[in-house]
């Protein structure tokens, strides 16, 4: 589908004039996600190519370094990187903050926070987001959200401050400034996008109907962006995985890699948007040219594990809790390379199957967040659903949505891939729910005319003893899952 078709409204030629007027400030900050990956993928190439003593001298000139108090690493052997998505706008004009929709706040603060951690052997990057709302004890300034860091003390408060909350060891950081995204976007000619939602951002005026979709930097700033969907930042973490899995296809395929052009636009505008520590600064290319066998199935991207999304601090706001047994275990499988994601298995001849009890359900409603949709065109049936839900313990932080059909009869439970023991848990409250693995950012619930309520649930949680449950374990999927299928 095209742009031209898409119903996709973000203000017309005004914001290539942004591109045109300022081609040093053609960046944004959610683009942090793909800087890291793009600058060592397309670097490593011209490393082959024979051209490595000009990007040498090339990315010492471009590239920022920092103290960030990182302890450095061996030329192989696993390592960790912090990767923050600064948000500063000091250097940009009046015109471009209305036009991006970026405030005029000066300053620096942290949007984006994740670990990419490459295997013992580099032939394998795993990605973890932490949301930035998360509440978390910062060295020497107590409690705050996990952003709040970098503004506390820099990038060696950052780096700390993620070192104790993940346990584990940092061994280089990398920066992007808030103009890194668009330029990005751009140089390599594009992303495809799919959502399984509706978006209409007021304030961003960005609109998107369910489907699939070319975006130019500018649009896919605002997809990756905007909260106007149910789970807020949650969703926009997925939004931004499946964005940097875009920017990965398109670095790795053919038509980037083999256009000249192209590939020093990308090289070009990847590096002026980074600052690194001074270790990583000085091996950066050695760096690119171990991950150059990389693909989109050796890429896995996953979040935290959360127990709480919607928690009151003590001071007034709103934050995530980490689900402290789920995210042991998540760092504790990252650290020792233990993969995320399972293998698909072989095909098997077919058999006739015979009939399992069904599994006790293992997540509780506690820690399950759940979009309503009311499938009907019967007025307030999802309000219904929603307070049902509420009454039996699940989180239903949004109002309820329609959907574009409104003759569902039976209750429909989506879920994406790896979360079907929440999904179950959901199924089990609502009798007569049907299951259904979808393309879809959470567990959403499409509410059919013959809902007849929900009730409570037992859950049987596996003992601390027994290892962790399978609400610890994290919802994963490699950058080929996070692509649009056609």
């Amino acid at each position: 589908m095209s742009d031209d078709d898409s119903g996709v409204q973000v203000g017309g030629d005004a914001y290539g004039g942004v591109r045109l007027s300022a081609r040093r400030s053609r960046r944004a900050k959610s683009g942090a996600r793909a800087v890291l990956l793009g600058a060592a993928l397309s670097s490593a190439v011209l490393a082959g190519s024979g051209v490595s003593w000009f990007l040498s001298s090339y990315a010492a000139g471009q590239i920022k370094s920092v103290d960030a108090g990182t302890t450095g690493s061996d030329a192989r052997g696993a390592l960790n990187i912090l990767v923050v998505g600064v948000d500063k706008r000091d250097d940009l004009t009046r015109r471009q903050q209305n036009l991006l929709h970026l405030g005029r706040e000066v300053g620096q603060r942290s949007d984006t926070i994740m670990v990419v951690h490459l295997s013992e052997d580099h032939s394998k990057v795993t990605v973890v987001s932490l949301p930035r709302d998360s509440w978390v004890d910062v060295p020497g300034k107590g409690q705050h959200k996990i952003n709040s860091a970098y503004s506390l003390g820099g990038a060696p408060l950052a780096v700390r401050t993620v070192r104790n909350a993940t346990g584990l060891t940092i061994h280089h950081y990398v920066e992007v400034n808030v103009l890194g995204f668009i330029n990005v976007v751009d140089a390599i000619g594009g992303v495809e996008v799919c959502t399984p939602v509706a978006i209409d951002d007021q304030k961003t005026k960005f609109r998107l109907q369910p489907g699939t979709y070319e975006l130019d930097g500018v649009k896919a700033l605002f997809y990756a962006r905007t909260r106007a969907t149910a789970r807020s930042d949650l969703d926009r973490i997925d939004r931004q995985q499946q964005v940097m899995s875009a920017l990965l296809q398109r670095a790795l395929s053919g038509g980037t890699l083999a256009n000249p052009a192209k590939l020093t636009a990308l090289v070009g505008s990847t590096l002026k948007t980074l600052t690194v520590d001074k270790a990583l600064a000085k091996d950066l290319l050695g760096l690119a040219d171990q991950l150059k066998d990389v693909s989109t199935d050796d890429v896995t991207f996953a979040t935290v594990p959360l127990a709480d999304v919607d928690y009151r601090t003590p001071t007034g706001e709103s934050a995530v809790l980490w689900d402290k047994t789920g995210a042991r275990d998540l760092f504790r499988r990252i650290a020792a390379d233990e993969p995320l994601v399972k293998p698909t298995p072989a095909a098997k001849e077919p058999t006739t199957p015979k009939p399992t009890p069904s599994p006790a359900l293992s997540v509780p409603p506690s820690r399950i967040a759940v979009r309503v949709v009311n499938g009907t065109s019967i007025t307030g049936l999802g309000a219904r659903a929603k307070a049902d839900l509420l009454k039996v313990g699940f989180q239903v932080p949004a109002p309820p949505g329609d959907t574009s059909r409104r003759t569902y009869q039976n209750t429909v439970v989506r879920y994406p891939a790896g979360r079907e023991d929440s999904a179950r848990t959901v199924a089990a409250a609502i009798p007569g729910a049907e299951l259904r693995q979808a393309e879809v950012p959470g567990v959403e619930v499409i509410v059919g005319s013959s809902y007849d309520g929900a009730k409570k649930v037992t859950v049987k949680e596996t003992s601390p003893t027994a290892g962790p449950s399978p609400s610890s374990t994290p919802v994963a999927r490699t950058a080929t899952q996070n692509i649009c299928k056609r």
